[in-house]
């Protein structure tokens, strides 16, 4: 056993202070992160109580204003008359000569033109992918899927908004952005459906939020 190891660490140390140094700091961080992950919890949670005792409280404008932040910031679970929007890759059968494949996928700026469209329809809350969409919210395109608040998605891509359903509708319909689009739909089988629900219940936001700045409410 003294030859073999001898033969391994070729005059070296099998094992060197270095890693033990490594191990320490690796443990040493995971406590660390823990720590801070109970600590933004704890934080949360106190935020939430606070909010809940403000918003009893409150009364009147005040009430209504905290409300209104709540909805806009997508950190209150609504509900109401909704339209959804469902965005689909062509079928892979189809390939068109002449035409880049490239074309025939569903990208960031499709599903961003009908959350513009929609949000400048009147939309009072959005979702996509189930996800509640907030004012801080980005889309990225990443390979063949869509990231969306960290987590990858692959088609169909689901845009559900609550609002005024005609006026969202018609929204879509005057878009120059989607009228392009929806020839391509017409042309090469790229999916588009806008559907109606009487009713739609929508979660709050519960993602991470960071600020740069933040001011207090007067």
């Amino acid at each position: 056993m003294m030859a073999v190891g001898a033969l391994a660490s070729r005059g070296n140390d099998l094992r060197p202070e270095r890693t033990t140094e490594l191990i320490a700091l690796v443990r040493a961080e995971t406590d660390r992160a823990d720590a801070l992950s109970k600590h933004a919890a704890a934080l949360r949670q106190e935020v939430d109580d606070l909010t809940r005792r403000r918003a009893g409280a409150a009364q009147g404008p005040e009430a209504s204003a905290l409300q209104a932040a709540g909805q806009a910031a997508g950190t209150v679970p609504v509900s109401g008359p909704s339209v959804t929007v469902t965005l689909t890759d062509a079928p892979a059968s189809v390939q068109p000569a002449g035409v880049a494949d490239d074309l025939l996928v569903v990208h960031q700026q499709d599903i961003q033109a009908v959350v513009n469209e929609l949000w400048a329809a009147g939309a009072e809350a959005m979702t996509i992918q189930g996800q509640r969409v907030g004012a801080r919210t980005g889309i990225k395109c990443v390979g063949n899927t869509v990231v969306l608040h960290g987590v990858p998605y692959a088609p169909p891509y689901v845009i559900t908004a609550i609002g005024d359903q005609t006026r969202m509708e018609q929204g879509l319909r005057d878009s120059s952005y989607l009228t392009i689009y929806r020839q391509y739909v017409d042309a090469y089988r790229l999916g588009y459906e806008v559907t109606r629900q009487a009713r739609t219940e929508m979660p709050a936001f519960t993602g991470p939020a960071s600020f740069a700045r933040a001011d207090a409410v007067r």
